[in-house]
């Protein structure tokens, strides 16, 4: 996984013009049947990727924290949401709450989440190649490539099932 991970941001990189050319197709020419194919893309991926040997994700990056994640998180660490806020989180240029600083602080030496169950919702919709209407959301998944091998692996079976 470290071999992977490591060629990852360069990889995302030399294929990002041939990716946002694709996604630019994509968003002019919507196939019917994407957000099927998508989820078929995307469960087969996870069947054989395990986030416990890359967590890449929390590593490198912070997710952004809705009200409502930080009073569910702040409830289950039994602090009020000031507090959580105070010591965990700052406002981002977009006014948005993110971590202060990565890697994630609930993140464990085993790559496991401290807040599992109640992580917030951008934590659990990574890397977003289910989601609907994903020719909506491609500006994120072009960064999300350089971050998730799960999620480039995904796009470049998407290139072949979907040719443009």
């Amino acid at each position: 996984m470290k071999h992977i991970l490591n060629n990852l941001p360069k990889e995302a990189k030399d294929k990002h013009i041939e990716n946002k050319k694709y996604f630019d197709k994509l968003k002019k020419k919507t196939p019917k049947n994407l957000d099927y194919v998508m989820q078929d893309l995307h469960d087969a991926e996870f069947k054989k990727t395990d986030c416990l040997k890359c967590a890449n994700c929390c590593k490198t990056t912070g997710p952004l924290f809705t009200l409502a994640d930080i009073e569910r998180v702040s409830k289950y660490l039994k602090q009020k949401p000031q507090q959580f806020i105070e010591q965990n989180l700052r406002i981002d240029e977009d006014k948005d709450y993110v971590l202060q600083s990565v890697p994630c602080t609930f993140l464990d030496d085993e790559n496991e989440c401290m807040i599992y169950d109640v992580r917030p919702k951008a934590c659990r919709e990574f890397p977003h190649t289910d989601r609907k209407k994903f020719n909506q959301i491609t500006d994120l998944t072009l960064k999300n490539l350089a971050i998730c091998p799960a999620a480039y692996n995904i796009v470049e079976e998407m290139k072949k099932k979907l040719p443009l």
